[in-house]
């Protein structure tokens, strides 16, 4: 009898991503507001704090992902969703930028602690050739928490009179939930035998699997970090309720559209899914770049939306497919390990190089670079499926 798609695993990481993500995104988009305009940090902080966490990020899944493919899944799993929550409630008490920076920064510890090892139980938990769907239905849940922080960032702010800090606070009771319902998860790992960790220690990843992981990366590296879009619609005059209605426009996109990307990459290819989701960016990020007009950005946010839910869960299944059973949480504890060291340097050069004038170029130049990733993606698909 075939396994059904949606495990019980499936439906509960979902949850745990749900409630988590809705305790970041109250968070995430009044981060810009609280760091520039309550603490007065400079864009370049912003772009720096937001760069070094997803480095960390970064640094945490590589050995995260290894050591699942050792020690099992359901550990870092809840370490990780854990100190997600420790780290919030760093930023929103903080004082000043640096005390932002370690809050982020043991945010996203949390978040490269439990992140390669969660998709790896994904993977485990589902049949291989559901791996879109269900990768897709998982980024679904987490948007759906994306829509519903902002929802609750925007209810706060008017009962709140406006107070960004106060509001803020409100993320730590999602966190914590999130955390308590790791506890549910049931491991699905299999303790290798003796001459399997023997083969884990001396096999490589595969050629195919390191070019595409190479790809993407240097694509990434045009991915300039969200917090930085947020602040040019607050630099073209959107106020705080309009930047956060506007977050919750493009994470309610990506609800949409996630699940459909994953089912056609199931379908398809993840190349060309890919592919379009870098063309929704670049088209985004050239409109935002050059336009002032509100109704112009709230269409490009929209548009932008696009772009996760058709590159992250198929990012991350378009590499699941390349990985074996030995080293499936390494390829992708490898994998996002790199995208997040492709956005630090994203985040250093757009704040660096940020003006909050009336065109921002950061953004035009990776828009040019997103497409050119999107021509590259396309191209090699079509070479491979020519007769």
């Amino acid at each position: 009898m075939k396994r059904p798609w949606l495990s019980r695993n499936l439906a509960l990481l979902t949850l745990i991503s749900l409630t988590q993500d809705a305790a970041s995104e109250l968070l995430y988009p009044l981060l810009p507001i609280l760091l520039t305009g309550v603490i007065g940090a400079a864009p370049l902080a912003l772009g720096l704090i937001e760069g070094c966490a997803e480095a960390a990020a970064g640094f945490t899944k590589l050995i995260a992902g290894k050591s699942s493919d050792t020690y099992g899944r359901k550990p870092f799993v809840i370490a990780g969703y854990s100190l997600a929550g420790v780290g919030k409630a760093m930023v929103v008490f903080a004082a000043g930028w640096p005390l932002v920076l370690f809050g982020r920064v043991t945010d996203r510890i949390g978040k490269g602690m439990r992140s390669a090892p969660r998709d790896a139980l994904i993977h485990d938990s589902v049949p291989k050739e559901h791996l879109g769907k269900a990768f897709g239905f998982h980024r679904t849940g987490d948007n759906i928490g994306a829509v519903i922080g902002p929802g609750l960032a925007l209810i706060g702010l008017a009962l709140l009179d406006d107070d960004v800090r106060a509001v803020a606070k409100w993320a730590i009771i999602p966190a914590i939930l999130s955390g308590f319902l790791t506890l549910l998860v049931k491991e699905k790992y299999v303790k290798p035998k003796i001459e399997e960790k023997i083969q884990k220690v001396k096999t490589p990843l595969p050629t195919s699997l390191k070019r595409a992981i190479s790809i993407l990366v240097l694509i990434q590296l045009t991915n300039i970090p969200d917090a930085l879009l947020l602040l040019r619609l607050h630099d073209i005059g959107f106020s705080t309720n309009g930047v956060v209605l506007s977050y919750m426009l493009f994470s309610a996109v990506t609800v949409v559209a996630a699940l459909p990307a994953g089912i056609v990459a199931d379908k398809l290819s993840p190349r060309i899914v890919y592919a379009i989701g870098l063309l929704a960016f670049a088209t985004a990020y050239l409109t935002l770049g050059f336009t002032q007009n509100h109704t112009l950005a709230l269409i490009a946010l929209g548009v932008y939306g696009l772009f996760p839910a058709l590159t992250d869960g198929v990012g991350k299944a378009w590499i699941a497919g390349l990985s074996e059973d030995h080293h499936r949480g390494r390829a992708q504890g490898v994998y996002q390990a790199s995208m997040n060291f492709a956005v630090l340097g994203a985040g250093i050069w757009g704040g660096a190089t940020w003006s909050s004038g009336s065109i921002e170029w950061p953004l035009v130049i990776a828009a040019i670079g997103g497409a050119i990733g999107s021509l590259t993606l396309a191209t090699i698909h079509l070479r491979r499926v020519r007769p």
